[in-house]
């Protein structure tokens, strides 16, 4: 018997099945976010004593929701035995994908607490070298009830902080991943090469990118795109491999050491000031440039009340 039009469409259509995409993210959908975090307290010390003390939980707790979790997963996350623990490659896989997660449910609370907490406090991060205080001070006594706090940050998290919800606005420096961000330009500031103080053109008044061709740079070259394309060390590969850093603290030392030279934004260095070190300005480099930079989705009036304060202040500064 022939099927009626209705039946026949009804017959073809199939449940789609679910992409593997999908199906991981319905299974960490699933996955209590207490477990994730015991997990990779574990998977990042590769000991469960010690997992269980950074948590404050009991070492018998911390393996009771382990084994619920590789329950859950239907896998086997950890091999243990008399020489230690150490990941399966499931655990190495959940390992990648719980850090993302984990950190995204952090921002999630971090947002959702703010907005809870309504407009009577905003947050501020800035980079050290700039002062940030006037603006801060001019949005206070236009809001009296308002609290205003800051977050220092680093070139390594300066946008993280606007991303996850820590901070309302943020003072940044450029070059930054913009996506997600909307920016306002504030300043620009030359550059300065920072020495140790027995170097050869430690007692300069001014240098030339050609007069750092020879050196090393302790930083990332691509930051100092100028040196990058001049360096000696480039041309010949001879380039070492450096130290792992995060701080400008950091990199100060390694200067100091002799190992190199840093290139920072003239506040920056002089923010840094240490009597084994100097600073000295370079003439033929681009400039620092300094934004103020908040979530895109954001519409605020405190935000852009306080963008325009601060552009309107540093307007005021460059023509003093």
């Amino acid at each position: 018997m022939a099927l009626s039009r209705s039946a026949a469409c009804h017959r073809v259509r199939l449940p789609r099945r679910a992409t593997l995409a999908e199906e991981r993210m319905e299974v960490v959908v699933d996955v209590d976010l207490r477990k994730l975090r015991y997990f990779v307290a574990v998977a990042e010390e590769l000991n469960f004593r010690r997992a269980a003390e950074s948590l404050h939980v009991a070492h018998q707790v911390l393996s009771r929701q382990i084994s619920a979790l590789e329950g859950e997963l239907k896998a086997r996350l950890f091999l243990r035995d008399k020489r230690g623990t150490e990941l399966t490659p499931a655990g190495a896989q959940l390992l990648t994908d719980a850090r993302p997660l984990l950190a995204n449910a952090d921002a999630l609370r971090r947002r959702v607490g703010r907005v809870a907490r309504g407009a009577d406090r905003f947050t501020v991060g800035f980079v050290p070298g700039l002062v940030v205080s006037a603006a801060i001070r001019v949005l206070a006594s236009r809001h009296p009830s308002l609290t205003v706090d800051v977050v220092r940050t680093g070139p390594h998290d300066q946008t993280d902080v606007v991303h996850d919800g820590r901070v309302d606005v943020s003072f940044v420096r450029l070059p930054v991943d913009q996506r997600g961000l909307h920016l306002r330009p504030l300043f620009t500031e030359p550059r300065a090469v920072v020495l140790p103080v027995g170097h050869r053109l430690a007692g300069a008044t001014s240098v030339g990118i050609a007069d750092l061709a020879d050196e090393h740079l302790v930083q990332d070259p691509d930051s100092v795109p100028q040196w990058r394309d001049t360096a000696a060390e480039r041309r010949t590969g001879r380039r070492s491999a450096a130290p792992a850093v995060r701080t400008v603290e950091e990199e100060l030392d390694q200067v100091a050491a002799g190992a190199g030279v840093l290139v920072l934004p003239l506040s920056v260095a002089g923010f840094h000031t240490r009597r084994d070190l100097t600073s000295v300005p370079v003439y033929d480099i681009g400039p620092s440039h300094v934004c103020l930079a908040w979530d895109a989705s954001r519409r605020s009036p405190l935000v852009h009340e306080f963008a325009a304060i601060a552009e309107e202040h540093h307007r005021a500064r460059q023509a003093t």
